[in-house]
Order: C-alpha cells, then structure tokens, then sequence
C-alpha cells in the first residue's frame, strides 16, 4: 500500500498515472494548499520541503518500515525501481530516459510554473517576467518538439519521462495555450491521453470541489500560504 499525499497539480498527477501505470495500490490522502494543510509540523516531518506531492511506501521491499519520497521526479524513479517498470535496466536507455526527466524537472515543469504564476497571479502586471518566462517556456516547446520528432517517445518506448512531462504539456492546454505551431507535441499528448492508465489518472471524481478550485483571486491568507509568508514561516519550523 502507497500512502500518496495528494493536491490536485500537474506534478502530484505524474505520481496518480505511475501509480495507475503501475498497478501498485495506493491510498491518496488529499491537501487544501489554499487553506496551508501543506504548512502543518505534521506534514513537514514528511517533507520538510513543504510541497506536494509525498508518497510513504507502508510496504518497502527491505520490509524495514515506511519509506517516504518527496519530489515528483524521485517518486517516480523510485515506483519505477520497485515495480520494474517503466524505467529499463539498459544502461543506455536508462539514461536517455533520466536525462529528459531531469529536463523536465529542472526546466519545463519550473518554467510553466513561473509563466503561469506571472500570468494569472502577478498583481502588478509586471511585463518583464511574463515575457521572460512566456519566451523561454516557447523555447523549450521547441525542444520538445524536436525530440518528439525524432522518436515516438522522449526515450524511444513509453517512460517516467513521458509521464513526467505529460501533466506539463497537456496542462498548457486547460490554459488556453496554443499548440497547434508543434504537431509533435500534439500527436504525443494525444497518444498518452487515451491510455486506460491515464484515462484513470486524470478523472476527477472524488476529489474536494475547493482543492479543484484555481481561482485568480486569493485572500489574504490563501496568498499568504501559497505564496507568502506563511510559505516562508513554515520552513523556519513552528511547534505543534
């Protein structure tokens, strides 16, 4: 059983298809970032990071008690390592597919982030950054692209790096982002779409009608949690 500690993003959702791909049977316990459920001491013990999403494996292959990931990226490597999936042991393949990870990690997925943060967020319009990180999300579209063109998948067959970078591209889309100028892309969410995996993955049943909420308006606090100084006083620690 994964205990899978869950907020409706784009990153927590590369974690729900693993899990889906994966047949591994899991238990999502869902967070209200809006609300600062993510800013308990409780949830910092598990990541002192104070981001979702977290998973605890309550069954580790060592039998020698929960082991607990935080970052999307790990979490991923280590499903894939435990299930032996989705991740080959071909060393070169196995690279391949770890560097379009981190790519995404270290570029697409932060860059989409700070794009869309200035485009709905920013409250003084601020032009400089949305063009800053409107240019450079285009220019890593083109990257994509590129290395869609050339293989079916970012490591040739289905992997972590697709699943990672899926939530990221297909998100664009909810956002009103045109991506009609990369047929690549287009063709590769469309194929990933229609997995059952995925299919699963993305239904929403279930979920808090308030944690599927993005609204553009934020109170005080809710800003304050998300983005604030109550983001910033819990990672200096507070008692409980």
């Amino acid at each position: 059983m994964i205990e899978f500690h869950y907020v409706h993003t784009p990153n927590a959702l590369k974690v729900r298809i693993m899990l889906e791909e994966v047949g591994l049977p899991f238990q999502r316990i869902d967070y209200d970032l809006r609300n600062g459920d993510h800013l308990k001491p409780r949830f910092r013990r598990l990541n002192p990071n104070n981001k979702l999403p977290v998973i605890q494996d309550l069954q580790p292959a060592d039998g020698a008690g929960p082991v607990t990931v935080f970052e999307s990226g790990a979490i991923l490597i280590y499903l894939a390592e435990k299930t032996g999936q989705l991740l080959s042991s071909d060393a070169r393949v196995r690279t391949t597919t770890l560097q379009w990870l981190m790519w995404q990690m270290a570029g697409l997925g932060p860059m989409l982030g700070q794009f869309a943060h200035f485009a709905r967020y920013s409250p003084e319009g601020q032009p400089y950054a949305l063009d800053r990180y409107t240019r450079e999300l285009g220019r890593l579209l083109n990257v994509l692209e590129y290395r869609l063109g050339e293989s079916e998948f970012l490591a040739g067959t289905y992997s972590i790096a697709d699943i990672a970078s899926f939530p990221i591209a297909s998100g664009l889309l909810k956002f009103g982002y045109d991506l009609s100028p990369y047929p690549q892309i287009e063709r590769w969410i469309t194929v990933i779409s229609v997995r059952e995996a995925v299919i699963r993955a993305c239904d929403i049943s279930g979920i808090p009608a308030r944690v599927l909420e993005n609204p553009r308006d934020l109170s005080a606090e809710e800003w304050s949690n998300l983005y604030g100084d109550n983001m910033i006083n819990a990672s200096r620690g507070v008692p409980d």
